[in-house]
């Protein structure tokens, strides 16, 4: 039960994709592979397992804000090779 060859050619127009004769139908062998897996799937029983949107549960948690200590911005500049006074001087790196 292999796809069509002028199926293969319809999807591959649809994703603005262009195949040669060999290529069209090594594709269309792929697409078979693929529907033939999620046959598979299909065929898996799966009436007693909850239905989920993450495999991995909560992950979208996020910290608590820590009021953390940081440096001002003269105790940065005074760890810097070149600066003007108020900015971090760079070599120019685009001309």
């Amino acid at each position: 039960m292999g796809i069509p060859l002028e199926e293969v050619k319809r999807v591959a127009e649809l994703a603005r994709l262009r195949f040669t004769d060999e290529e069209l139908i090594r594709m269309a062998g792929e697409l078979e592979k693929i529907l033939t897996y999620v046959r598979k799937l299909e065929e898996v029983d799966t009436s007693n397992v909850e239905p989920m949107s993450r495999v991995h549960g909560d992950t979208g948690r996020l910290r608590e804000d820590d009021n953390v200590q940081r440096i001002n911005r003269d105790e940065a500049l005074s760890n810097a090779p070149d600066t003007d006074g108020k900015f971090f001087r760079v070599p120019k790196v685009i001309e």
